[in-house]
């Protein structure tokens, strides 16, 4: 299918007519499972992918200073999100302000010589600027560009130089075009016909290199992976195999993982802020803190997945890292003065697992008190995938917010609010689970008692019983739906959507895999990415069907 060159910004339906029109069917699945695999649509990159990618072609010493359009967070995930996201006319502002500012640091004095590989002759360079070009834009667009894209942004270049009488300020002007095109902004998807079957669909090679990396590395395809893709390597099952042992094992996997774990458990909420605790009941509490706190847990899975640990042992494990800072917060000595040191919390503390974490309980929690329902509710929906019902809208929360009332402890309070048939349904499920999270105040601090009484923190989980937060998360660890859940979600973060009906069989054989491999996250990976779910598709969303023109 032909590219056409877009020097401006072009309406999201109109594109994704163009480029994905005419893909349809469906496909046989990987073993012995057949699936028909759902559809493709563009998907917009995150805050994090669009920085992450900018730098990783033009320098690490980019700062991308303007703000962009808000990610779109859906069905819990930003990558689901991200296929529904369009941009705004003032969206499409902010881009074009930080498209500029990009290219000029990336052309500056001290860096040009990075990315531009020829002398240009004189103010005008038609040869320099076509090469500069067709290497970058090819990194960018994640494709090779066409003679006549080629033609088109070298013009701009050779206008702009012979204007402003300055070779490289031209070149500013072709990147920032290169920067705001949508096959920049958006990962665009597009499919072919299988070729012993017509009425089934994959994608492209050259597709496939960019859903691959986005997955595993988070970021832009590298050149080797994109040489692959354009030499048809990534429509072979052993090509595709071969990039794929590349990728899970470079130390970029680490990236990966980190944006996986980070969507999954919405920390984007640390980076942007919203993580807000009462100054004065929480004196300790500040932004470097909580950001270590995130790195501490992100830190602690990648250690974990990377070595090819049981999945289900996050939720047990009493090994993690500690700054000197942390070690406030946690109440332990941390000889490092600056840095991060490996740490294994003992036995006594009652820690053990991720869910202890400051940074999980933080986050789930309000201002000025903890919540034993937002942090069950967090169990129960991100990690075992079960849906809690939204609350009625004329729900009196009073008698659970009054923490200065005769009714001391969340649980005396949670009791007293779920007397109520209304809101008994709910509140069962998610705050056995959260009150043994109880001994963690709204800031990830330990404590044993509230308002003076001493905290109960015994509940059951599906008929097993604990005493405290180490014992739920050794409950949860053995849980039936925890692997299948990481499956389910894992599968939606690959392919962008959420499951068809179809696919059901795959995710259960996915499931049956990641059992046999100990629960091992990378081997997962490397399965979800060999799986025809994700190789394959029934064609571009149905533009109907998503209210919008994304």
């Amino acid at each position: 299918m032909p590219y056409a060159p877009e020097l401006r910004f072009v309406p999201i339906a109109a594109l994704l007519a163009t480029l994905l029109a005419g893909c349809s069917g469906t496909t046989d699945a990987s073993g012995s499972v057949e699936v028909e695999a759902g559809p493709i649509a563009l998907r917009r990159l995150t805050a994090e992918q669009y920085e992450r990618s900018i730098r990783d072609v033009l320098g690490d010493h980019i700062t991308v200073t303007s703000r962009i359009d808000p990610d779109d967070r859906r069905d819990g995930l930003l990558a689901v999100g991200s296929s529904f996201a369009s941009v705004t006319p003032s969206g499409f502002e902010k881009y074009e302000a930080a498209a500029a500012a990009v290219a000029e640091q990336a052309l500056d004095e001290a860096h040009r010589g990075d990315l531009v590989r020829c002398e240009p002759s004189g103010v005008q360079d038609d040869g320099c600027a076509r090469a500069f070009v067709e290497r970058v834009g090819r990194l960018l667009l994640r494709r090779s560009l066409t003679p006549a894209e080629v033609e088109a942004r070298a013009a701009i270049a050779n206008q702009a130089a012979d204007e402003l009488d300055d070779f490289h300020q031209g070149l500013e002007l072709a990147l920032t075009s290169l920067l705001v095109s949508p096959e920049f902004l958006f990962r665009v998807e597009i499919a072919e016909p299988l070729p012993d079957d017509p009425t089934k669909m994959r994608l492209t090679s050259v597709s496939m290199a960019s859903r691959l990396s986005y997955l595993l590395w988070d970021t832009t395809p590298d050149d080797e992976l994109l040489t692959a893709g354009e030499n048809g390597e990534l429509v072979d099952e052993n090509g595709l195999a071969l990039q794929i042992e590349r990728l899970l094992g470079a130390p970029e996997l680490e990236t990966g993982i980190r944006a996986l774990f980070a969507d999954m458990y919405d920390f984007k909420q640390f980076d942007d802020g919203l993580v807000r605790k009462d100054a004065a009941l929480f004196p300790v509490y500040t932004q470097p803190l909580i950001e270590e706190a995130k790195e501490q847990t992100l830190r602690t899975i990648v250690t974990h997945v990377t070595a090819g640990d049981d999945y289900r042992d996050l939720f047990t494990t009493p090994e993690s890292f500690m700054t000197r800072r942390l070690g406030v917060l946690y109440q332990v000595p941390v000889p490092t003065p600056n840095g991060w040191e490996a740490y294994r919390f003992p036995e006594n503390t009652m820690r053990a697992g991720i869910l202890t974490h400051a940074s999980l309980n933080a986050l789930y929690s309000h201002p000025g008190r903890s919540s034993a329902t937002l942090r069950g509710k967090f169990v129960r929906e991100v990690l075992l995938c079960q849906d809690v019902p939204t609350p009625p809208a004329n729900i009196d929360f009073s008698i659970v917010e009054n923490t200065m009332g005769e009714l001391r402890t969340a649980r005396e309070r949670l009791e007293a609010h779920v007397s109520n048939d209304a809101c008994a349904g709910c509140h069962s499920l998610m705050d056995p689970v959260g009150l043994a999270l109880e001994s963690f105040d709204a800031i990830g601090m330990f404590r044993t008692e509230e308002n003076g009484v001493q905290i109960d923190t015994s509940g059951d989980l599906e008929g097993v019983f604990y005493d405290d937060a180490a014992g739920m998360g050794r409950a949860l660890r053995n849980h039936p739906s925890l692997g299948p859940c990481m499956v389910r979600t894992l599968f939606r973060y690959a392919v962008g959507r959420q499951v068809e009906a179809s696919e059901e069989p795959l995710l259960e054989y996915l499931g049956r895999r990641f059992e046999v491999s100990g629960y091992s996250v990378t081997e997962l990976l490397r399965e979800v990415a060999m799986s025809d779910g994700f190789r394959t598709t029934s064609g571009p969303r149905v533009l109907e069907e998503s209210g919008d023109a994304s």
